[in-house]
């Protein structure tokens, strides 16, 4: 092969260009298959030949992808600090739920804006996991003792199924287990091998350890909030299994029922205020995927000093805003609420008051 290219170098004009046409010729060839190998796993994990797994809130495609490791590919719908019950998706995303070795969703018509598109792909006999079928639900009625029980729509405080269960791991411990033997049956999912369910299996028991682990550290850190202190008034109905886990009071919500795409009434944000001075909590929550302007408006009309703190509610952040994780964002919640109501950390509002 040497000699004959020597020879076409030698031959003239017009054998250069054939010489110089072969080599680039050979060079793409062999460039095009260097990276067809070396890509293999790349391409891999951008779900070439992997099982396509679709998830609802980004929440829950934390969950999944924690499980699931390098075993499948996993579209998360919802992207970061959006609004879970109002997010849309595209054509393209809509069609990608039709392809999914499984949807993966929260349950409880949490996502209002997809329904629709749930639906769907449910009568068309896609395998769905609904991770709000596999926890013990508690209605909204169980955790108000005060202002936004009205309204409609996802959670109307008429005793409706409360779809926030994430802010209990315990109860995030029963999804997980309940999902890893869901893609580790060979007849509920397809497309995993025997070793992709083993490891699965493993990540799946590990993940689920962690999050036993962080219940324990949040139960920890309430335990030095006061009983009298544990009373939680936010901007939206979020935190009933919090409290139910924890022993907190949920006193109220500027944003009545279960839903962010409700608004308050003139009464609810009075009986609000009335719920702020007689518990005379050092600090309210506000949701970083809501505005605060609403909760500092009424901590001034409370006529009294509280803290407006915000906390991680139903999306997680961007990387580096405190919540790029379902974990990272428990735990900067646990610390803010702990800080807000801790007793040595800030005076009642009534001796600051009385200075």
């Amino acid at each position: 092969m040497s000699t004959i290219v020597r020879q076409r170098v030698h031959s003239g004009p017009r054998g250069i260009r054939g010489f110089l046409a072969a080599t680039v010729t050979a060079t793409l060839i062999a460039t095009l298959a260097g990276c067809a190998i070396q890509g293999q796993p790349e391409l891999a994990g951008a779900g070439q030949d992997l099982p396509e797994v679709v998830v609802t809130t980004n929440i829950l495609g934390d969950v999944v992808s924690q499980v699931l490791g390098d075993a499948a590919h996993v579209t998360t719908l919802m992207r970061p600090n959006a609004d879970p019950h109002s997010f849309e998706i595209s054509a393209s995303e809509a069609a990608l739920l039709d392809r999914a070795a499984l949807v993966v969703s929260n349950g409880f018509r949490l996502e209002e804006g997809l329904q629709q598109h749930l639906d769907r792909v449910r009568q068309a006999g896609t395998p769905m996991f609904v991770a709000g079928d596999h926890i013990e639900s508690i209605p909204y009625a169980s955790t108000d003792s005060g202002a936004g029980g009205s309204g409609s729509g996802c959670g109307s405080g008429s005793g409706d199924p409360d779809p926030h269960f994430w802010t209990d791991p315990g109860r995030m411990v029963d999804v997980v287990e309940a999902l890893t033997t869901t893609l580790t049956d060979a007849s509920a999912v397809a497309g995993f091998n025997t070793a992709d369910r083993a490891a699965i299996a493993t990540r799946g028991e590990a993940y689920a350890g962690q999050l036993r682990e962080l219940d324990s550290e949040m139960a920890e850190q309430f335990s030095a909030i006061p009983s009298e202190r544990r009373a939680l008034i936010t901007n939206h109905h979020v935190f009933g299994y919090l409290a139910d886990r924890y022993d907190f009071r949920v006193l109220g919500t500027a944003i009545p029922g279960g839903t962010t795409l409700a608004a308050p009434s003139a009464a609810d944000l009075r009986e609000l205020v009335d719920a702020i001075t007689n518990a005379n909590v050092p600090a309210i929550f506000a949701e970083s995927s809501a505005p605060d302007r609403l909760m500092r408006v009424l901590a001034e009309e409370a006529g009294i000093d509280v803290q407006v703190i915000e906390l991680f509610t139903e999306s997680l952040s961007l990387p580096g805003a405190g919540a790029e994780t379902y974990v990272e964002m428990l735990t900067t919640n646990t610390a803010r609420i702990a800080d807000g109501l801790d007793p040595d950390a800030l005076q009642l509002p009534t001796d600051r008051s009385a200075q």
